[in-house]
C-alpha cells in the first residue's frame, strides 16, 4: 500500500453531501482510494508522499461527458470555421474520412493532455468514425499510456448520403460489423468494477446518422452487457426539423420509442429539448452532456439547464469535439457554461458553484459513477490543485471557489488520477506534451492536405 497526502490548503472544495469547504483542508489517499478528508490537523499526518497545498485550491477532478478527440486535428480549419453543425459536418466528412489509426491514437493523446491540464481526470470519448482500419482501441491505448480515466464511447454511422442520411456513404459502416465490432470491445476493454479506470459505452452517433433499427439493438447490446449508452439530441433546429420530417416525433419522443431513456442514457447537447422532453428526462434519470462553447461556435443556441436542473435532469459538461470548439479546457467550459445561461435568463439562472457542480458531480451522475466527483472516504483519489497566487486570480480572493470560474481558465498546478499524481507543479509527467504537439502537428497537416 502506498499513501498520499494533500494538507494546508488554501481551500479545500469537497462536493461532498455537505458540500463542504474546508480552509487548511487535508486529503489523505491510500493507493487509489481517498481514506480521510478535514481540516489537517484532523487527517493523518505521515504519508509516503505529502503535498503542501499552502497557496492553492484543491477539488474533485472534474468530469468531460462529451468529446470526439479525433477532431483535434482539424481544429481551425478554413472551410468549417463559419457553418452551423449540417454545413460544418458536410466540410470536415471527407477530411475525417483520412483518418489513420496513428491519428486517432496521437489526437486522443493531445485531447486527453489539454484535458489533464486543464483540471479534468475522467472523460469520455466519442468515436464514430472508422476509416483506413482505425478502431477504438486505438485510442484506449493511447488513454492507458496517458493516465486519463475514461469512458471510450464506441460509435457509429450506417446511413449515409444515398439513404437520406448526412454522412457521404464513404464514412458509414454495416450494421451487423457495428454491432460485432461492439460486442467485441465491451468483451476486451469494459471494466465494471468500482475505481475502474476504463469503461465502454454503446454510441450509434445520431438520428441523422444512424438507422431506428440500429438505435434499438444498440440499446439491447448496451443493456445486456450493462454498459452505458450515449448519442446526439436535439442539438439545432436543423436536428429537430430532421426529427419531425423523417420519423414523425421530436427528438425527445424518438428517443423514448427506441429505448433510450433510462439513468444509463446520456445525449449531447439538448439545446433544443422542449418541455415535454426536459419532463421525460427528469423522470427517467436521463443524462444530458452540456456543451456551451460548440453550441455558441456552431450559432446552435443555448440549452436550457436551469429548467432541467430544476426538473430533475443529471447535467454534466462536455468540451465536444475540438473542430468545433477548438480547445479542451474543462475548467474553461464550466466559465462559458456559468456565462452562457446568464445571456440567456439572467444572473439568477446559474452560480460559480453551480457550475463547478456541474462539472464534477454532475458529470458523475452522467457517466452513472458513484465513485467519482467529490473528496469524500471511500472515492476515487481524483484530486486537482490550482494555484491561486498568480496574476489571473490577484484580487479576486474574496471568493477563491467563485475565483475558478469567473476568473480567465488556469492551469492546473497538481493533478492526481487513481491515486498517482499526473501533473506535478503544472506539468504532465506520463507524456512529452511538446514532441506529442510536433507529433499531432505533422499529423494534423498532412490529414488535411490529403497526403495521409
Amino acid at each position: 500500500m502506498t499513501s498520499l497526502l494533500l494538507t494546508n490548503a488554501d481551500i479545500l472544495v469537497t462536493m461532498d453531501a455537505q458540500r463542504r469547504e474546508i480552509p487548511g483542508g487535508a486529503v489523505y489517499v491510500e493507493d487509489n482510494r481517498i481514506v480521510a478528508v478535514g481540516p489537517a490537523a484532523e487527517v493523518p499526518q505521515r504519508a509516503d508522499t505529502v503535498l503542501d497545498m499552502r497557496g492553492h485550491a484543491v477539488m474533485p477532478g472534474l468530469v468531460n461527458t462529451h468529446h470526439h478527440m479525433y477532431q483535434t486535428l482539424t481544429r481551425a480549419v478554413p472551410a468549417a470555421q463559419d457553418a452551423e453543425l449540417f454545413g460544418w459536418l458536410k466540410a470536415l466528412y471527407p477530411i475525417w474520412a483520412r483518418l489513420t489509426p496513428e491519428m486517432v491514437r496521437v489526437s486522443t493523446q493531445t485531447a486527453m493532455a489539454e484535458l489533464i491540464l486543464s483540471g479534468c481526470t475522467t472523460s469520455s470519448d466519442h468515436l464514430y468514425i472508422y476509416p483506413n482500419g482505425c478502431r477504438l482501441d486505438d485510442s484506449i491505448e493511447g488513454a492507458e499510456e496517458i493516465g486519463m480515466r475514461f469512458h471510450a464511447a464506441r460509435g457509429a454511422m450506417s446511413v449515409g448520403e444515398s439513404a437520406g442520411g448526412l454522412p457521404p456513404d464513404s464514412v458509414v459502416e454495416d450494421e451487423a460489423a457495428i454491432l460485432d465490432d461492439t460486442r467485441r470491445v465491451i468483451e476486451r476493454w469494459h471494466d465494471p468494477e468500482r475505481f475502474a479506470m476504463r469503461r465502454i459505452v454503446v454510441a450509434p452517433c445520431s438520428p441523422f446518422s444512424v438507422s431506428r433499427g440500429l438505435m434499438r439493438d444498440a440499446a439491447d447490446l448496451a443493456r445486456h452487457y450493462g454498459v452505458s449508452l450515449h448519442t446526439h439530441l436535439a442539438e439545432n433546429d436543423d436536428d429537430v426539423r430532421y426529427s419531425l420530417e423523417k420519423f414523425g416525433m421530436t427528438p425527445a419522443e424518438y428517443a423514448a420509442d427506441l429505448g433510450w431513456t433510462g439513468p444509463d442514457v446520456w445525449h449531447a447537447h439538448c439545446v433544443k429539448l422542449d418541455d415535454a422532453g426536459i419532463a421525460l428526462f427528469g423522470r427517467t434519470g436521463t443524462g444530458v452532456a452540456h456543451c456551451p462553447c460548440s453550441n455558441m461556435r456552431l450559432a446552435s443556441g443555448i440549452a436550457p439547464v436551469r429548467q432541467m436542473r430544476c426538473k430533475g435532469v443529471p447535467v454534466g459538461l462536455g468540451v465536444d469535439g475540438s473542430a468545433s470548439n477548438d480547445g479542451s479546457h474543462m475548467l474553461g467550459e464550466a466559465r462559458q457554461a456559468l456565462l452562457l445561461a446568464r445571456v440567456g435568463s439572467g444572473p439568477a439562472a446559474l452560480n460559480a458553484r453551480e457550475a463547478l457542480e456541474i462539472a464534477t458531480l454532475g458529470g458523475a451522475k452522467v457517466l452513472n459513477r458513484d465513485d467519482i466527483g467529490a473528496l469524500a472516504p471511500g472515492m476515487a483519489a481524483d484530486i486537482v490543485a490550482f494555484d491561486l497566487r498568480g496574476l489571473g486570480m490577484a484580487g479576486a480572493l474574496h471568493d477563491p471557489v467563485a475565483a475558478l470560474t469567473f476568473c480567465a481558465p488556469q492551469t492546473v498546478a497538481w493533478s492526481v488520477i487513481n491515486g498517482k499524481i499526473v501533473v506535478r507543479e503544472g506539468r504532465l509527467t506520463t507524456l512529452d506534451t511538446g514532441a506529442l504537439a510536433r507529433c499531432h502537428n505533422a499529423l494534423a497537416a498532412a490529414l488535411v492536405r490529403g497526403e495521409a
